[in-house]
């Protein structure tokens, strides 16, 4: 059996995240057809919206300066005066939609990522989101969450939010070093965020996420240690701990600092380590891929109960078969179809005054993507997938079986003829295991090897 440092040399791979399957580099680069896209949102929509409603999420794209290790679609600048013209942007994809669906939706979740949402004035956040949500139904069970950050997210922020129904704040904390923040550019201090923190509990907010990042610039076990210790302080309900995505051919301000200053394979492992080790200490619990939380906390609460969903918001637990994104960049998820919007403000823009969705790549599922997404998100939610009767295993693609054998040996997974479950051992490798599944990456690697430059690696 392999040693724990041989699985990490072994498994050290570029992978995806798994937010969709296919993943966004293998969708179709040609301009997608759009009455086909908008009859697939239009029958998911149908189908699905009266029992469990549809999800939203929001791209707020502006900043006011810029972190270096960041892969976000942003725009970087002072002028908040683009504030109102970037909202009524917004407004008109989303009315766009609204008569691609012709009925009333019911709204069941909405997030707001960025870019930084904090960004946009309290006041101008409470406009958008009111015509937004006019004409539409709420879901009794929804959830509303938005992103913050520490130094600009204000208690007027968090109480129109709250007003508006939101009751979970994540806040970008990814490290308490002044050394690593001064590398990456994001200089807050430890007392922004108890503030965040405190005043979000005050207003009632009834979840509040961290996230934090290894494999940044100068980090060490010691200085993780002093993250995790000053973070458990504050017990926040749950926390993303990524790792860090290296990729400077993508996003050119990784290039502020020098491979050399970053810690590799190994070494950055240990840091995944030890604050696994530290949160599960606290009281945390292993959710799945990247993520922590308490026990009473909803998202863990959805995984015992099977309820856990991933999506392009990451983990959630409502499982939506629609999901409008609207925004610069912003995806959507029609369950049978996906499409991205366009990457910059300008060509939004320039779109939506033509009265066209401002669509740019999308992806049509056969039947196909479909069962191996399937796959997928049971592993990445639920650590097990089942096939649909015994002989299938032998029945699977053969470099699909290939591959679980092998995770198989490393005890990664215990294969069986009707399934697989992911080990204690194998939670620290779930991208990996979702992989095996991966036949478009698999396809793309054999044919030109291009798929090793689309993703971050695993560890």
């Amino acid at each position: 059996m392999n040693t724990l440092k041989q699985l990490i040399e072994k498994y050290n791979q570029p992978v995806p995240r798994y937010t969709s399957y296919p993943t966004v580099p293998f969708w179709d680069s040609a301009l997608p057809d759009k009455n086909r896209w908008q009859a697939i949102v239009k029958d998911t929509f149908q189908a699905t919206n009266s029992k469990e409603g549809i999800s939203l999420y929001l791209h707020l794209p502006f900043c006011e300066s810029l972190c270096t290790y960041c892969g976000c679609n942003k725009r970087i600048t002072k002028n908040h005066g683009v504030e109102p013209v970037y909202l009524q942007a917004i407004l008109k994809e989303w009315s766009m939609y609204r008569e691609i669906l012709e009925e009333k939706p019911v709204i069941r979740e909405i997030h707001l990522g960025g870019g930084t949402p904090t960004f946009f004035s309290p006041e101008n956040l409470t406009t958008l989101l009111t015509k937004l949500l006019e004409g539409c139904d709420i879901h009794p069970n929804h959830e509303f969450s938005f992103e913050g950050h520490p130094n600009n997210t204000t208690r007027e922020h968090l109480q129109a939010l709250y007003d508006l129904g939101f009751r979970r704040v994540s806040y970008g904390v990814q490290d308490l070093s002044l050394k690593v923040q001064q590398a990456i550019n994001r200089i807050q201090p430890f007392e922004n965020v108890k503030n965040g923190t405190e005043m979000a509990r005050e207003i009632g907010y009834t979840s509040v996420n961290f996230d934090l990042i290894y494999g940044l610039p100068f980090q060490t076990l010691e200085s993780i240690k002093d993250t995790f210790e000053q973070v458990i302080t504050l017990s926040p309900d749950r926390i993303a701990f990524y790792s860090y995505a290296h990729v400077p051919w993508k996003e050119k301000s990784q290039r502020a600092y020098s491979e050399e200053d970053l810690p590799q394979d190994e070494e950055k492992f240990a840091l995944y380590e030890l604050g696994r080790e530290m949160l599960l200490e606290a009281g945390y619990h292993d959710v799945g891929m990247d993520h922590f939380a308490k026990a009473e906390d909803d998202l863990y609460v959805a995984k015992l109960e099977n309820r856990l969903h991933r999506n392009f918001m990451g983990y959630t637990t409502n499982n939506t078969k629609l999901l409008i994104g609207l925004g610069v960049s912003a995806i959507s998820d029609a369950f049978y179809g996906y499409m991205q919007n366009v990457k910059t403000v300008e060509e939004y823009y320039a779109l939506l005054k033509m009265e066209e969705l401002p669509i740019v790549k999308g992806y049509f599922c056969t039947d196909e993507d479909v069962e191996m997404r399937s796959h997928i998100l049971n592993i990445a939610c639920t650590g097990r997938t089942k096939w649909i009767s015994e002989p299938e295993c032998a029945q699977l693609n053969p470099e699909i079986l290939l591959h679980l054998l092998d995770l198989n040996a490393d005890d990664l997974i215990e294969l069986g003829n009707n399934g697989l479950q992911v080990t204690p051992l194998g939670n620290r490798f779930i991208r990996n295991i979702c992989n095996a599944f991966d036949l478009k990456m698999r396809a793309a690697n054999t044919q030109t090897g291009a798929a090793e430059k689309m993703f971050s690696k695993a560890v």
